[in-house]
């Protein structure tokens, strides 16, 4: 019997370890987000992440939050700076931590599973941001702080600013509105959380649908190598024969510039201009009206009139009127040249097409690469052999380096969420470590087009001084290999990754105390600053030569090419310009909106865009439907900052210029008075303690060899 009995205890034992072991595996505790990550630097172990393991996270990680935010309102002391700013920054790490992995690969890797976790998490994330915004106790504490301590000496700058930053965030986001108001705010707010997510998920399924797919080889007239290699591919992993091209800007933008045949031109220009507007179950109209219906509501709340007022309120521009001040100032300077630009494109048309030729949308790229080579022998394939990726890469590194001393070492041990991805260490000048690069560069099913920088992981500093630093990330769509030849950028894509590194470098240098204001948390109108001015390297032979040789012959790019480029690098500069103000044209217009807009939404957009038609307005095409950026992204009432920054960079390269390309006393200077700042001062202060002075649009108007005249000269607000 006690033999038996001994076996029976065992027996159970082992069985109770082994249900234990069942639970370990299934439960919580295998859950690497509810871990600390045993990784190099502690990155995100995309290798141990399954998509089951976001929704048990989120929702244990807004508990965690709550309960963070339920201890700073039930401290029994008197409201500080210290136990109830400082804890409320510092509050959300874990659910933090999930959501940076989750809505990056959301744009990056994302599947069918993912987006319908999204769906059923998307009302609950944003209910629980609002009980947070919205919790009366927790906002009687702040106010108390900072009616008690704003003018604090006590307090340095970077408090005082992330004092004022929470105040104003709670104020904005519906603290101060009655109850039956606040309601109202929560309800406006899930829906338009929804709302956003249909929009890009609309987005991408509608792009990933379409194909072109030819057979006939006497179609690709006019494409290069290059392209057609391309679609050969592409048609290959699809399973089938000849040659697909897609929607997808690798693909696109060299079938516009190249295809010889007008109908096949038409066709892909009709396919990428109607999405999500086919009347389908992926037409966006309707959600555009309401998203928009939905935010000018919320400002209203608020006390603001339009959505335009409240978010400029937290701009550099500071009201919609110096907005248009902007506006104003680039049609009156680029409008007639932009004319001029087209009718001449039109005039070298007709030599081979007839006396009748009427350009349309789908020549312009055709014919103006065409003028471009009769004007300036330059073509964009002439370059693309010189700009392989692997030494772009070494190049644009290669320029950090040279600027701020900064070196990049990869490290396979780190963990990656796509084949395609890898990871860098960035080391500081004096081989400390300084942040995680990740870089994805070549277009998928699973991702959104474009290209973007992004952080899995924000730089802080904690109570003892330990500098946590940033994991960044950037996302771009170029051009693939292929069986026959390497990744070759186009110099647009070159001009590309230098924007993302831009934002990247900017954010990997943060160096703030508090993860709300580092790096790239900055106002949206400035952010685009530190990406945008390192794209004027691109055209400069002193850089060009540290790394661009021809993939085959190891030939350095020749200085007659450079020359031939850097001639062209302004040829339908106006018309460029003209197209970004359009977008801006048109984001502010549906966001100085102060009533509900019931029309047609194609008829609205061409109607906003009248007087900067420049080639015949296309009929049934839309761009509001697809426009990510204002719709989904955070641009919102916000897509003048592109212009915007473009004025501070052409201003700001000018110290570049004057003391040397690769300067490195101007480079620390930009990085101790700019890039590190974050959002600890206005950027008012920073650009004017960088470059000695406020920014002028003359700057930018000599960079594209507009005439400078009184009439466009003055201040941008």
């Amino acid at each position: 019997m006690k033999k038996n009995s001994l076996l029976i205890t065992v027996l159970l034992l082992c069985l109770t370890i082994m249900i234990q072991s069942c639970k370990n595996t299934d439960g919580q505790s295998s859950n690497p987000f509810l871990q600390e990550y045993d990784t190099p630097h502690g990155t995100a172990p995309f290798h141990l992440i399954k998509a089951e393991h976001y929704e048990p996270a989120m929702r244990e990680g807004m508990a965690a939050e709550a309960k963070e935010i339920e201890a700073i309102v039930n401290n029994p002391e008197a409201p500080t700076f210290a136990n109830t700013i400082v804890p409320y920054a510092n509050s959300g790490e874990l659910l933090g931590k999930v959501l940076n992995v989750f809505y990056n690969l959301m744009e990056a890797e994302t599947n069918d599973t993912l987006q319908q976790i999204a769906e059923e998490m998307s009302p609950l994330l944003t209910e629980h941001s609002n009980n947070i915004s919205l919790n009366p106790e927790l906002f009687n504490r702040v106010k108390t702080v900072y009616e008690n301590q704003k003018d604090d000496q006590s307090l340095d700058a970077e408090d005082r600013e992330l004092l004022q930053k929470v105040y104003t965030g709670f104020v904005r986001s519906g603290a101060n509105l009655s109850e039956a108001d606040k309601e109202t705010y929560r309800a406006y707010s899930k829906e338009l959380s929804t709302l956003r997510l249909k929009f890009a998920q609309n987005a991408l399924k509608e792009n990933n649908a379409y194909e072109l797919h030819i057979t006939d080889s006497t179609q690709l007239a006019g494409l290069p190598p290059t392209a057609v290699d391309a679609a050969a591919e592409t048609a290959k992993e699809r399973g089938k024969e000849g040659w697909v091209f897609t929607l997808a800007a690798p693909s696109y933008s060299p079938f516009m510039t190249y295809c010889a045949d007008r109908e096949l031109r038409r066709q892909m220009y009709m396919a990428y201009n109607t999405q999500c507007s086919k009347g389908d179950s992926l037409d966006n109209k309707e959600t555009v009206k309401r998203i928009v219906a939905l935010r000018r509501q919320m400002a209203n709340l608020l006390g603001y009139n339009t959505h335009a007022d409240y978010v400029l309120e937290q701009r550099m521009a500071e009201n919609s009127e110096n907005v248009y001040h902007l506006f104003d100032q680039l049609i009156e300077a680029y409008m007639p040249v932009a004319r001029k630009e087209a009718a001449e494109v039109e005039a070298f048309a007709r030599k081979s097409e007839g006396a009748n030729f009427q350009l349309q949308s789908w020549d312009w790229s055709y014919y103006s690469d065409k003028l471009r080579k009769a004007k300036y022998d330059m073509d964009a394939e002439l370059l693309r052999p010189y700009f392989q990726l692997s030494k772009v890469q070494e190049g644009i590194f290669g320029l950090a380096t040279r600027l701020y001393g900064i070196t990049f070492k990869e490290n396979s041990e780190i963990p990656v969420y796509h084949p395609d991805v890898k990871a860098y260490e960035v080391l500081d000048e004096d081989g400390s470590f300084l942040a995680v690069l990740y870089t994805d560069y070549h277009p998928r099913a699973s991702k959104q087009s474009g290209a973007w920088m992004t952080g899995y992981k924000e730089q802080w500093k904690d109570e003892k001084g330990v500098n946590s630093r940033p994991h960044v990330s950037i996302t771009m769509n170029f051009t693939k290999p292929t069986a026959e030849r390497p990744a070759l950028l186009t110099m647009s894509e070159v001009e590309t990754f230098l924007h993302e590194f831009g934002h990247a470098i900017h954010g990997l240098m943060a160096n703030t105390k508090y993860r709300a204001m580092s790096g790239t948390s900055v106002y949206r109108d400035f952010v685009e600053l530190p990406s945008q001015i390192m794209e004027n390297w691109a055209g400069e032979k002193e850089f060009l030569h540290t790394f661009a040789r021809h993939y085959q012959t190891g030939e350095l790019i020749p200085d007659e090419l450079v020359e031939r480029m850097k001639a062209a690098q302004n040829f339908n500069v106006a018309n460029g310009c003209i197209g970004q103000v359009r977008y801006g044209m048109l984001d502010m217009a549906w966001y100085t909106q102060t009533e509900d807009f019931n029309g047609d939404v194609e008829k609205f957009e061409k109607a906003t865009w009248a007087k900067l038609q420049v080639l015949p307005a296309v009929q049934g095409t839309c761009m509001s439907v697809m426009f990510s950026h204002i719709m989904d992204g955070g641009y919102s009432a916000g897509y003048y900052g592109y212009k915007w920054a473009e004025v501070l960079d052409a201003d700001a390269f000018s110290v570049f210029k004057e003391r040397g390309l690769f300067s490195r006393e101007a480079g620390e200077e930009f990085r101790r008075k700019v890039l590190e700042k974050g959002g600890t001062v206005h950027p008012m202060t920073l650009y004017k303690d960088f470059r000695g002075q406020e920014p002028s649009i003359d700057a930018l108007l000599r960079r594209n060899g507009i005439k400078v005249d009184n009439s466009v000269k003055g201040r941008r607000g």
